[in-house]
């Protein structure tokens, strides 16, 4: 991957809608040669797919939430069916295994604590847990979903 790869790469992370002439004029590339490289860039699954970012509460999803979750224990039996059971919940945005104290953190989006009561209810049935911790979000004061690509 080239400069130029990266520089198309930060143009699409901003705005993937944008016509490929007007990213190729950006970058010094002709239309042709500029979709050619996108085609790789999806080929090689640099690029994994091209979605549209909604706004949560447009949704009524008022309330972020972040959760740490520690392991009764850590055989793959475990880690398959605790993985298998957050798969399932709709409410789960991301799932990242961690290092350290917590085994893994979750980020949900939930409508009010009442919802988030229900939700609790579903994560603790995937699978014995150790312990869990959840951590509400008041504001949110950056998000963003594009890599620096420099």
């Amino acid at each position: 991957m080239d400069q130029t790869d990266r520089r198309i790469l930060a143009i699409l992370q901003e705005d993937a809608t944008l016509p490929v002439a007007d990213i190729g004029a950006r970058v010094g590339l002709s239309p042709t040669p500029c979709w050619r490289r996108i085609q790789k860039l999806r080929a090689s699954g640099v690029i994994e797919k091209t979605v549209a970012l909604v706004d949560p509460r447009s949704l009524g999803l008022d309330l972020i939430v972040f959760i740490e979750v520690e392991a009764r224990d850590h055989s793959s039996e475990w880690q398959e069916r605790f993985l298998a059971g957050v798969a399932r919940l709709p409410e789960v945005l991301e799932v990242v295994r961690m290092a350290g104290e917590t085994d893994y953190w979750l980020r949900v989006a939930v409508r009010d604590m009442a919802d988030f009561d229900r939700f609790y209810k579903e994560l603790i049935a995937a699978g014995p847990l150790k312990n869990v911790t959840s951590k509400f979000a008041m504001e949110r004061c950056k998000a963003s979903t594009a890599y620096p690509v420099g």
